[in-house]
């Protein structure tokens, strides 16, 4: 049981899938003759999968790293916009990436890659971020160019 499930409700829960890698992938075959290729793309697959996200109804948790761990956590009242992206290779296979741009100091622009139902995602945590922002009083305010 993760951190996440005993503070709030998990929405999603994965890693990106190994698609994102099939470029790597496909010129690391090309090259295996060479042998370091394939410990390159060992190495590829073994960061992705050792990437996790956990999407729940406050925030966004990512860990990454395969011996030493970083940890980021976005509150998603701070969600500012949230992108859909879906290149014609990952929608071959039914996967989109959800970029999110915040108001976060340390991490200003958060991308989800390579996660399955990507727009029900996109759609979940958008009326999570709305939700959120009614609760706690939270309204959007960009400083722009001042018209007179």
């Amino acid at each position: 049981m993760s951190a996440a499930n005993t503070i709030e409700p998990v929405i999603w829960e994965g890693s990106p899938s190994q698609w994102i890698n099939f470029p790597t992938f496909l010129l690391c075959a090309l090259f295996c003759w060479l042998v370091l290729p394939i410990f390159y793309a060992f190495w590829r697959w073994l960061e992705t999968r050792c990437f996790t996200y956990s999407v729940t109804t406050d925030r966004i948790i990512m860990r990454q790293g395969v011996f030493s761990k970083r940890t980021d956590e976005l509150e998603l009242y701070r969600v500012k916009d949230a992108t859909l992206l879906e290149p014609f290779w990952l929608r071959l296979v039914s996967l989109g990436r959800i970029v999110l741009t915040t108001s976060d100091r340390t991490t200003p622009i958060v991308q989800l890659n390579a996660v399955p139902d990507a727009a029900k995602l996109r759609e979940e945590i958008r009326r999570n971020v709305e939700r959120l922002r009614a609760q706690k009083g939270i309204r959007e305010m960009d400083v722009g160019e001042v018209v007179r």
